[in-house]
This record gives C-alpha cells, structure tokens and sequence, in this order.
C-alpha cells in the first residue's frame, strides 16, 4: 500500500466516485423486485452517497435459486481446485488494483478512518481471499484405519449454498472473512450486507465476476435485516448460515434454522472483553498504548474490544498516567482525513445509543477521567470512566463504542473472577512479567482468543470467535473456517473376499 494521501485528495476521490446501488444476483446488477429502494447517506456528514435495493423474501428465493442452479451444474462446485484458487487469485490482484477506491468507498460508508480502511482492511481483505485461495489445493482428506479389507476415505464436500449476513462496523472485512473460505471450498453464497454499508460488497461482487467467478455463485442481495436477513434464515434451499452480528439477532437464526429445514449455523457475535493489567506487567508504556489501540480501535465498534480495564491496584495510578497521554493523541473528526484516528459512528441509532451510555455513566457516579463529550451527533470522543463495579451496566452492556470502563482488583484471583464474570467470551489480554502466571490466565480466561501483553485477535493462520454468548457452531480464519463450510463424507469400499462382485458379464 502506498503513502496516504491528504485529506482533499480523498474528498476529490470520493467526489468522483459512482458506486452501485442495485443488488448483484446472477452476475447482473438488478433492482428489487418491488422497485423499493433505501437511501445510504455518509455518517460523517449526513449527506446522500445513493439508493440501494430494498430487496424482499421474492429477490432472495431468486438469488437462491440461481445460487443452487450454479451449485448443482458444478460451475464452481466441481472446478478443479486449482481453477477455483486461480480466479481467487486474480480477484485478489483486481482488489489490488482498485484498492484506494475501495478504501475510500468503505470510509464514506461507514464512517471509519481513512487510514484504517488503507492500511488494516483492504491489505486485511486482500491476505484473507489470497491466503484461503492458496489454501484450495493444498488440503489433502484421508483415510481410516479400517484394515485390509475395505477402503475408507473420508472426503470433504461443499455444504451447498450458503447465506452470509454481514456486520456494518467491517463492511468489507468481513465480506472477506465470508466469502474466502465458503468460494475456496466451493460453495455458491448469497451475502446480505448491513443496510447501512453495502456499496463495498457491490464492488467486490463486481470485481468477482471479471475475475472469473461464475454467474449465480456470489450473489449480493441488499435490503433490511427483516425483509432480506430472516428470508436468508428460513429459507428451505439454504444450506448454512454465517452471521456475523449482535447476540440478540445472533439468536433469531438459531430459530429460523428450527423452524425451517435444520440448515447448519455459524455465529460470531458480541463481547464484553476484559484487559486485565497485573502489578507485575512491565514497560507500562506500551501496556497503555496497547490497552487504548482496543478500547477505542475503529470508535470502539468492534466486537474483540477490550472495553473493560481490569487493573490491580497497586499499579493502576501509574497506568492510567499513560493511558490519558496515549488516548489523547486519538483525534477524532473527518474520517477522509488521515490525522484522524477516529471517525463517524456508523447511523443516527448507533450514535443515540452509545451517547446514552455517557449519561449512564454520569447517573452512576462513576468518575471521568477523559472524554465524555460528543460532537456534531455524530463523534464520541474517546472515553474513560473510572470507579466502575463489574455488576454496572458499564461493564455488562456491549456498549459498541469508543468507552472505556475502569476497573480495580485487589489481587490475581479477583481479575480472573471479574474477567469471567460476563455472558460474552470473545476475547480478553493479560498483561504479566511473570510467564507462568500468563500461562495460568490464558488458561483460565473464558474466551476465544486470549492475548499476552498485547491487545489482537490472532491472524489468518488462527480461528477466531466465542465462547459463551459471543458464539456459536463455529470460527472464522484459518483452516477451520475452510472446514466449517464443507461436509464430511465416508465412502467405504468393501475389498473382503465375500464381497459381492459387481461387474457384468
């Protein structure tokens, strides 16, 4: 990736940009069935970008329909495996080569820094598609140990097709973590982006498609959550659902798979990720830098956020030094200018609700320590609260912005119990001199990913996703998100002498 560009030149970028607005279903741009449209305004300056397809339950049978007809010809499906990695390969390069659009397209989408968007989630997009693209032939299935006289050969298949729904706060990111792995195993997908953040997906749907990527295998459907998302859900002709969202609407696919034909679900829902600092942790400087990068990464709307600080008290006052200094170098404003670390929260909604928890906050007495402002209604700036229980709602909510909740323990055994003490377990981080006590934490925090002395969520080679409330069924990256979107199949071949002889005379 290159340079980054100033903040005009971003602007004139984004001035002369055109992006789709109709949904992508059997490789043609096509309206809604009923004509319905929504409108897509920019959350930094509530301006129109364009209007989307308001697709309903008719334009997702449509999509479903082609999607199976182009799995069941074996388009896709039945590709040589290095047919399938070679067009993967060249969408990645397309990617590539209109990466600086994308980024600007997604900025203005959703609200997010520019400098993110250039150089976390495109590169990020590009590494996923690539890396899963050169996964394709080289995963070998096997055999069982079932003696001489018979074969056993355990093989994978493609589930079919797949609906993915996507989260707003990576719109094209996650579009990445979706499609990589279902395409590389062979999969036909129907996508329903977030409404708010759906013009990245068009454009990589776009792409796909001059990269070589089937009619009918990557459908981009637009729309509601009500209208396209539980269509996707109960829909009989899906094989699985991936879903990548809050737990409440997390919960509506498990009931939608059993009320319709028991199709496979994977979630990665929500989190309430505690840091936890002990008074060992050493080079507190960059502890701090770390703890800030995760409280208020992407304006905290990020489900691995560590938005709880679980510190021991015995080092807490010399922490929170650092970290005052560090999260007050995060500037928030413009996301198309690269200073900023932190732009727009993504709608009028989600800045009403994490606004609120400002007043939360305030009700509760807890003490502020920075922040604790909003701007324009449409900016919070990065927040410390401080004096906060784990049984306050501070500490409970998933609040899905830049807040960072503040809470002190006496010893080890309290910021474990504390840490524990949520229904969310996505991620946590620890921060210890000491490797066996990181050990023991690693151990002991309930979560999916745990990090030591640092704040992240792993990379492409490790799977990533919950325990408890934060998910179900499944991982995203690495090898096992590749798996989650096959079939297990035996095929067992009798060689026993007995054995009835097939052939015809």
């Amino acid at each position: 990736m290159s340079d980054l560009l100033t903040r005009e030149e971003y602007q004139a970028i984004a001035a002369d940009l055109n992006p789709a607005s109709m949904s992508f279903i059997d490789g043609a741009f096509r309206p809604a069935s009923n004509g319905a449209t929504l409108e897509v305004t920019n959350p930094a300056t509530g301006e129109k970008i364009t209007d989307i397809a308001a697709c309903t339950a008719e334009d997702v049978d449509f999509a479903a329909q082609k999607a199976r007809d182009a799995f069941e010809d074996g388009r896709w499906s039945k590709l040589h495996p290095s047919e399938r990695k070679a067009v993967l390969i060249k969408l990645c390069k397309l990617i590539q080569r209109n990466a600086r659009e994308l980024a600007v397209l997604e900025s203005i989408d959703s609200g997010k820094p520019i400098r993110d968007c250039e150089t976390i989630d495109i590169p990020e997009v590009i590494h996923t598609l690539s890396w899963h693209a050169e996964l394709i032939d080289k995963i070998y299935d096997q055999t069982a140990p079932v003696g001489n006289d018979a074969v056993a050969m355990v093989v994978r298949e493609p589930v079919g097709v797949v609906g993915a729904v996507l989260p707003w706060n990576f719109p094209i990111l996650m579009l990445a973590w979706k499609i990589a792995p279902a395409l590389a195993a062979g999969c036909s997908m129907l996508v329903k982006p977030a409404e708010q953040t759906s013009l990245s997906a068009l454009r990589v749907a776009e792409l796909a498609m001059e990269a070589g990527v089937p009619r009918g295998v990557l459908n981009i459907v637009t729309g509601t959550g009500p209208e396209v998302g539980e269509a996707i859900g109960t829909h009989r002709d899906i094989d699985m659902v991936t879903f990548t969202g809050s737990t409440v609407t997390g919960r509506r696919f498990l009931h939608y798979s059993a009320d319709s034909n028991l199709k496979e679900v994977v979630l990665e829902l929500g989190g309430k990720n505690p840091c936890v600092v002990l008074d060992d942790a050493e080079d507190l400087d960059k502890v701090a830098e770390q703890v800030v990068s995760a409280a208020f990464w992407n304006m905290g709307e990020n489900c691995s956020a560590g938005s709880r600080l679980i510190v021991q008290a015995g080092i807490k006052d010399k922490l929170m030094e650092r970290i005052q200094a560090h999260a007050r170098d995060w500037k928030t404003g413009d996301p198309l200018d690269p200073q900023n670390h932190l732009g727009a929260l993504v709608d009028q909604g989600h800045f009403g609700k994490v606004a609120g928890y400002l007043d939360v906050a305030k009700e509760a007495g807890h003490q502020l320590v920075l922040g604790g402002e909003t701007v324009e209604d449409r900016y919070v700036l990065p927040t410390i609260f401080d004096g906060v229980s784990n049984s306050d709602r501070l500490a409970q909510e998933e609040i899905f912005g830049p807040i960072l909740s503040v809470i002190t323990v006496a010893s080890y055994d309290e910021a474990i119990q504390v840490a524990n003490d949520t229904e969310y377990g996505l991620a946590a981080s620890v921060f210890t001199a000491n490797a066996k006590k990181s050990l023991r934490a690693a151990q002991a925090l309930r979560a999916g990913t745990v990090t030591v002395n640092c704040f992240g969520e792993g990379d492409i080679t490790t799977p990533f996703g919950g325990y408890k409330q934060s998910g179900f069924g499944g991982r995203d990256n690495s090898i096992h998100a590749h798996d989650q979107f096959t079939q297990l199949k035996t095929i067992w071949v009798d060689l026993s002498d007995d054995a009835v002889d097939g052939s015809v005379d």
